[in-house]
């Protein structure tokens, strides 16, 4: 069940006041390799032609939207995240990398003889394009990042049609990134129907076949893609508080169920903190309203 919650962002970017300041202190502009004086507003989002996301020919990066990875990286940081499944690479998972370091260094030693965790410290950056793979791992050496490469295909989760990559990483991740992969590239159709069309959607339902072995406090990230957000609202089974920050043009969505057992308990307890259960039990309340009516 879906519990749509406004403050959902206000405790996810509680202590994110001054972007610039944050960028200045982390380093981020020498992460990413940009100044940040030609930058007036950093949270002011880019205005962009309209077919410029959807361009089959278009072989460049997207260029940094910095509002967006100064708040990936505090999200990483402020959580304690320790495994990450990023659909899509590019800047993210620059920034992924460097916010990694940082964790492994304040809390590796913690970790290890408290809690029962694998693939620690590590993003699994999932692509079908080998072009956008080969570039990042010429450009920058990320030591944190794995990288895996599968082709897309059409499919169905519950007679909807979507799309799947044909292998996933096999992790545990405690924070997903969507933002991959692109409408075209998908092979095959269905009944027809296909995303390869200027004028259709992205529509990935990996994470759907992923929601019952994700743990309780997971963090899903969507970037845009409302289509998609709403395919994965609409389908999504356990008990999520999801939230669509239209400024933002992001979609928020935390599993917010009881801890599966100790071990999870220790992990929510350490990386997550008392909040996590206030925004529990705000929901456990709502779905007891819901269910009466």
């Amino acid at each position: 069940m879906i519990f749509e919650d406004q403050s959902l962002v206000k405790h996810l970017f509680q202590g994110l006041k001054d972007y610039k300041k944050y960028i200045k202190k982390n380093s981020l502009n020498k992460v990413l390799d940009f100044n940040l004086k030609y930058y007036s507003d950093v949270k002011e989002k880019q205005i962009k032609p309209p077919y410029y996301s959807v361009d089959l020919n278009n072989v460049e990066a997207f260029p940094p939207e910095l509002d967006d990875l100064t708040r990936l990286h505090y999200l990483i940081v402020s959580r304690k995240v320790m495994t990450i499944l990023e659909f899509g690479i590019g800047q993210s998972t620059i920034i992924f990398n460097d916010a990694l370091i940082k964790n492994k260094k304040n809390y590796k030693t913690f970790i290890s003889k408290n809690l029962r965790k694998t693939n620690l410290f590590e993003c699994h950056s999932l692509d079908n394009q080998q072009i956008w793979i080969k570039k990042l791992r010429s450009e920058y050496n990320l030591g944190n990042v794995n990288y895996h490469h599968a082709y897309l295909e059409m499919g169905t989760f519950n007679d909807r049609v979507c799309t799947f990559y044909k292998k996933i990483p096999n992790i545990s991740p405690d924070f997903i990134y969507l933002d991959g992969p692109d409408q075209f590239s998908a092979k095959g159709f269905i009944r027809g129907i296909s995303t390869n069309n200027s004028d259709r959607l992205p529509m990935a339902g990996d994470i759907l076949i992923l929601e019952h072995f994700l743990l309780p406090g997971t963090l899903i990230v969507v970037d845009g893609r409302t289509a998609n957000a709403r395919f994965l609202k609409t389908n999504l089974q356990r008990d999520w508080i999801y939230y669509h920050d239209k400024n933002k043009d992001q979609h928020f969505f935390e599993l917010s169920e009881d801890p599966l057992g100790p071990y999870n308990k220790k992990q929510i307890d350490f990386c997550l903190g008392d909040k996590f259960y206030v925004r529990l039990k705000k929901s456990i309340f709502n779905k007891k309203i819901i269910l009466k009516r």
